[in-house]
């Protein structure tokens, strides 16, 4: 289980994970607020302090388990940012907003690393001093990683699943008698999440995170990054 640890590799996991769980929450705060909410802003909530945002669970015990077990993809949340929707001016479309401004984040993360990625292997860099190649090494991963898991947590956090924030997005489209029985699945959240992911429910889902992987770096920086993890030769 343990025979391809790498202590590198799994520190800067955890910084893309803790950064990419940052910003997802930060973006639901700076959006609610923007739409007339300050909760998250009074609460401290609204900077990139990753202390700020960290969950036990989701932010430790989560990834934890999901190296232990080997698992192909790593991701885990936040601690959410404290939202009071009925303040924002316009209900409908300020929770529309709100729900989905940490996905956007995370795709726009995901995009901004891949182009770093693409740039630094159109530069060759690997073909400079062998001084600066673990360096350089660190930083394709780094990059690699960023665009993964930022990747994973927006699909994941898309799920129509509550509290996820694709159900608050559904919720919004739904008739108002059927939109209050459908937030009322969120006590239960956490419990359909765990159920989708022990009886690898989701797989046919995260089976398009390759791909998406494969746009965002290319043929050549996919089978690159999959190198330096390890995972091909």
């Amino acid at each position: 289980m343990f025979q391809n640890f790498d202590l590198n590799q799994l520190i800067i996991k955890i910084a893309t994970l803790l950064f990419a769980v940052t910003i997802h929450e930060v973006a639901h705060g700076y959006v609610a607020y923007r739409m007339g909410d300050n909760t998250a802003l009074l609460a401290g909530r609204l900077t990139l302090n990753p202390i700020k945002h960290l969950d036990f669970v989701g932010s430790f015990l989560m990834p934890a388990m999901l190296l232990l077990f080997s698992s192909p993809f790593i991701f885990g949340y936040a601690k959410p940012v404290p939202v009071n929707f009925t303040r924002l001016r316009d209900y409908r479309k300020g929770t529309i907003y709100v729900s989905s401004a940490g996905v956007v984040a995370n795709l726009g993360l995901a995009i901004i690393c891949g182009v770093l990625f693409r740039i630094m292997l159109g530069l060759e860099l690997f073909q400079h001093n062998d001084f600066f190649r673990p360096y350089i090494t660190e930083l394709f991963l780094f990059l690699g990683y960023s665009v993964m898991i930022n990747i994973v947590l927006a699909v994941f956090n898309m799920l129509p699943v509550p509290p996820l924030d694709g159900s608050r997005v559904l919720a919004m489209f739904l008739p108002i008698s059927l939109g209050q029985q459908f937030a009322r699945l969120e006590r239960f959240g956490i419990i359909i999440i765990m159920f989708l992911l022990v009886s690898n429910s989701l797989s046919s889902l995260f089976a398009f995170i390759p791909q998406l992987m494969n746009l965002l770096l290319g043929n050549d920086g996919l089978r690159l990054f999959l190198v330096l993890i390890g995972a091909f030769k």
